[in-house]
């Protein structure tokens, strides 16, 4: 039943984005984030359902008058450089029958990006595309969440296999960056029952985060719940409110919870941690002794036999910088952080530049919320390999556009009526 649901509504869909290729990009989104393909188990578990939305959405673009618009900014000319330079690394590679098809993968993930990066030409689509972004991944919190609740934390939060967020750890992260896009949604709507809905959907991502047993999502969540609380005009409400909010979580979590949690302290006890340290040894030692880093999917056990301090401790390097510099050497990591720095203060510019225009407040909540997410995914990514997760790239996307609507073409970003709230970031 769910597949021929699943198969109604995407190939139901196809003729409409051939005339209007956005859809192809918000069908690209929700298929991407909450892969419905993914909870079927019949046909269409396997059927390359977002290489036909893919190729249907490109024919659109070529065919249809829908506006496009590529907004080339800095961000985008540092992607592009980080795109090439992964494929020199990946000519390069210590196993390149592995290295092709990741390369190829992330290729097929950056096209997308700039697919979406040609369409969201107006503030509605720019938030019709947030709004499939985070209720696509809210499913999964709101689903975890009341899970969670119901077995009192006893069992982990888990994400549909076989996907960027199958694991409870990658789940728990992208919850944790689907948060701060949930506010700026209710920042934006009027109707009461629909931000009440809003704010239920965030209070159970975070439960459900928690509920993941990742001690990344903890960190991670309690650096946004800072960053939150800083952008905040009411400092004492706010804390107050999160202060509430954890303790709420904190109190539906069993024992076992919390003795997991406390090996964040020790984690020299901590055999899993101690395999992430000796892992980060060897993306090091791989950057020093080759400028290309060791291409994708180095982190086999031969590469720990020649570069790690302990060679029979073979883990996963669970780091999105120690993935990128044991993957494409100290120039990837520079290009990779300089997107980060690029981004962040491509939103400040944009919330500096909106300060004083309440019609431009959407654009400056926006530039917040993506900077709030950023927060999470730099500290929860820390100690998670999710580096070429489409969700980063996606931000960058977002705050490339939003600059360019709310700052460069302030006419084009305010022409559109979409129902408004008054409120200021957070």
């Amino acid at each position: 039943m769910r597949d021929i649901a699943v198969a109604l509504v995407v190939f139901g869909l196809l003729p409409f984005v051939l005339k209007r290729p956005f859809w192809g990009v918000l069908m690209l989104a929700w298929l991407g984030y909450m892969n419905p393909h993914r909870l079927c188990y019949g046909f269409m578990l396997s059927f390359p359902v977002v290489y036909v939305v893919a190729l249907t959405t490109m024919v659109g673009m070529l065919i249809s008058k829908e506006a496009k618009r590529m907004v080339w900014s800095r961000e985008i000319v540092v992607l592009v450089i980080l795109v090439l330079w992964m494929g020199i690394t990946t000519t390069q590679a210590m196993y390149s029958q592995l290295a092709w098809p990741q390369y190829e993968k992330v290729l097929k993930i950056q096209l997308i990006t700039f697919m979406t990066l040609l369409l969201l030409t107006s503030r509605e689509k720019v938030h019709l595309f947030v709004w499939v972004m985070a209720l696509s991944l809210a499913f999964y919190g709101v689903k975890g969440g009341i899970f969670t609740i119901a077995k009192g934390g006893e069992h982990r939060v888990w994400g549909p296999m076989g996907t960027f967020i199958g694991g409870n750890n990658e789940l728990a992260l992208a919850l944790v960056m689907t948060i701060p896009l949930l506010r700026y949604l209710q920042l934006q709507d009027k109707r009461r029952l629909v931000r009440l809905a809003l704010g239920a959907a965030m209070f159970l991502c975070a439960v459900a985060a928690i509920g993941s047993q990742s001690r990344g999502a903890l960190l991670a969540l309690s650096a946004m719940g800072f960053v939150f609380w800083l952008k905040g005009r009411r400092k004492l409400v706010f804390a107050v409110l999160i202060a509430g909010v954890a303790a709420v979580i904190l109190s539906l979590m069993p024992e076992a919870w919390y003795e997991r949690m406390a090996t964040i302290e020790t984690y020299q006890e901590d055999a899993s941690a101690m395999g992430r340290i000796n892992a980060w040894w060897v993306a090091w030692n791989v950057a020093q002794a080759r400028l290309t880093g060791g291409g994708f999917e180095m982190f086999k056990p031969l590469t720990f036999q020649l570069y790690a301090p302990v060679p029979d401790q073979v883990h996963d390097v669970h780091s999105i910088y120690f993935e990128v510099l044991g993957e494409h050497g100290f120039p990837g990591l520079v290009l990779f952080l300089l997107l980060i720095v690029m981004t962040w203060l491509r939103c400040r510019a944009v919330m500096r530049h909106t300060r004083q225009r309440p019609q431009a407040h959407w654009a400056r909540d926006l530039a917040a919320m993506v900077q709030v997410s950023l927060i999470g995914y730099l500290v929860g990514g820390a100690f998670l390999g999710l580096a070429y997760f489409d969700f980063f790239y996606h931000l960058v996307a977002l705050a490339v556009v939003v600059h360019y609507l709310a700052v460069r073409k302030p006419e084009v970003g305010t022409s559109i009526d979409v129902r408004a709230h008054p409120a200021s970031a957070t």
